[in-house]
């Protein structure tokens, strides 16, 4: 890496500080750091620790005047950016500066196709027609990773899974190549071995381009891989930074040894293999028309879930686990109900097969889901304390406001979060604590089954260990039966009893969760254990999307 005099970015004894009311909380407390042209500075901490918050002062994406710096600068090519004004910043946002958020989907318009939405910063930075715009968004789309590009270029951020999302976004911030690429946890959404690609072609635009990258992440896996130095914050404070290397190995402050200690551990709770049944489905099918043409015939259909049997019993885990867009997420959605499909779904012994969405109402109380995107679910004009407990309004209204007030703080105080701050709203927290948000409301209704998709993907790896003990020890306790969606193996090995695994709609192996991750049968599954565990190199041929 070629050192300059001057760092292409520095940031200078930089606090910010957010008023709420009469009171001001500082997020971020003097923090410095520095990165060079080409170089990789991974910022890392637990949830809340102020990771994003400082990103997001480099380019004052802050919620102004709400947020305020008392102290610092931050310098892009010795010019100031706290002090630049709207017309300056233009110029360096999205063009010299660009930033891949954690949550896509409230990123991406979701009027706009994945064409409209890249070729316009093609056009509009670099003024590109049409013909070329949709050259070079292919080309981008490819080089992220999705397959079949072409027949995505037309597809709505609804109609993609979160996964390949979070790739279309990784395009667009490449789209015009810029010199520093802001990455706030950007492979969270990702399965491993995607995860593994994306990686590798970020280390590629920086080799062949120079391109600077801050990377904000809870995966410390993901640090070791790709980082120069790492600084850790902890408290709105960097409490340790050095060269990666030499941070990993001999770790000085108690923090960071308490971080890179952290990992899901333990063994699910047993499962009876007579406890009654309280989902069974048969030869489930959700096929997606592909239409084309003027008259928009439909031509050809994506085979999301092609024919899959499932049967939970109280008190066990199922583990789905798969790469992006093989289909877990639009099965765990189909034997919810929340999409139709073809089959035969069967709820604590009643067939809900053909269930309208107004007769499944009085059952949602007992079947909850936990989505993958925390803020994307969560109302923005409700209170966290409202949004916790919106479900005991509707299905349990002979409650008073005292009565439902006490379950909700019981709620948040289970999933690691403090009742006082019930009173607040969704953007006032971050990633990792609206997904614990998210699992408050699931829990406070106290149900028999809970489909979790994705629910610690947000969360930094100390949380996620926390959570996987939270959900053994609630499903202990109330006998709760949990289909767990997930792309972290190591957290399914952690929670699930048995697991499925699933390849383009279909499944290619299922069993114990322990002969599946110990004996894999297909070299499909051995591949995916492979990344997720490093047991050896990846196969190109396995990743992408369906």
């Amino acid at each position: 890496m070629d050192k300059q005099t001057e760092p292409l970015l520095q940031i200078s004894d930089l606090s910010v500080a957010f008023k709420q009311g009469d009171e001001t909380n500082l997020a971020v407390d003097r923090v410095s750091l520095t990165i060079d042209k080409g170089e990789t500075v991974a910022l890392v901490g637990e949830s809340g620790s102020g990771k994003s918050v400082t990103a997001l002062s480099v380019l004052k994406l802050l919620p102004y005047p709400a947020a305020s710096h008392p102290t610092g600068e931050v310098h892009f090519k010795n010019e100031n950016l706290l002090d630049g004004d709207e017309r300056d910043l233009r110029r360096v946002r999205g063009y010299d500066i660009t930033m891949i958020f954690q949550e896509p989907m409230t990123s991406l318009n979701p009027l706009h196709t994945v064409e409209r939405q890249i070729n316009e910063i093609l056009m509009l930075h670099q003024g590109l027609r049409d013909n070329q715009a949709r050259s070079r968004t292919l080309e981008l789309l490819d080089q992220v990773g999705i397959k079949d590009a072409r027949s995505r270029l037309g597809a709505y951020p609804h109609q993609l899974s979160g996964g390949q999302r979070q790739r279309v976004m990784i395009a667009m911030a490449l789209a015009n190549e810029p010199e520093l690429l802001i990455a706030d946890e950007p492979t969270t959404a990702l399965d491993v071995t995607i995860q593994a690609q994306i990686l590798e072609l970020l280390k590629k635009l920086q080799r062949e381009r120079g391109l600077a990258m801050l990377f904000i992440t809870h995966d410390l896996g993901i640090v070791r891989k790709i980082a120069d130095r790492t600084c850790v914050m902890q408290g709105g404070r960097i409490v340790e930074h050095g060269p990666t290397a030499d941070l990993f190995d001999s770790p000085v402050h108690e923090y960071t040894r308490h971080l890179l200690a952290s990992e899901p551990s333990g063994n699910p709770p047993l499962a009876n293999k007579k406890a009654p049944v309280v989902m069974e489905a048969s030869n489930i099918r959700v096929w997606f028309p592909i239409k084309r043409g003027f008259f928009r015939k439909t031509v050809d259909h994506v085979k999301a879930v092609d024919g899959i049997d499932v049967t939970l019993r109280e008190g066990q885990t199922l583990g789905v686990v798969g790469e992006s867009g093989s289909g877990k997420t639009t099965l765990g959605m189909a034997l919810t109900r929340l999409i139709s499909s073809e089959g035969k779904i069967s709820f604590v012994g009643r067939d809900i097969s053909d269930y309208s969405f107004a007769r499944m109402k009085p059952l949602r109380e007992e079947m909850q889901v936990v989505f993958q995107d925390p803020y994307g679910s969560l109302s923005p004009r409700m209170s966290i304390g409202e949004i916790v407990g919106e479900g005991l309004l509707i299905h349990m209204p002979e409650l008073s406001y005292e009565e439902r007030d006490k379950k909700v703080s019981q709620a948040l105080i289970e999933t690691g979060l403090d009742p006082n701050t019930r009173h607040r709203y969704p953007h006032e927290f971050s990633g990792g604590q609206r997904q614990r948000v998210a699992i408050a409301r699931a829990l406070v209704l106290e149900p028999k089954f809970i489909m979790l998709d994705e629910p610690t993907s947000a969360l930094d790896m100390s949380v996620q260990a926390q959570v996987v003990d939270l959900l053994r020890e609630i499903q202990r306790h109330h006998k709760l039966t949990y289909m767990f969606i997930s792309h972290d193996l190591k957290v399914v090995r952690a929670l699930a009893n048995d697991v499925i695994v699933m390849r383009n709609g279909q499944v290619v192996e299922q069993g114990a969760a322990d002969q599946i991750f110990d004996n894999p049968g297909t070299d499909y599954t051995k591949s995916l254990m492979a990344a997720a565990f490093n047991i050896e190199a990846v196969p190109e041929s396995i990743g992408g999307d369906a």
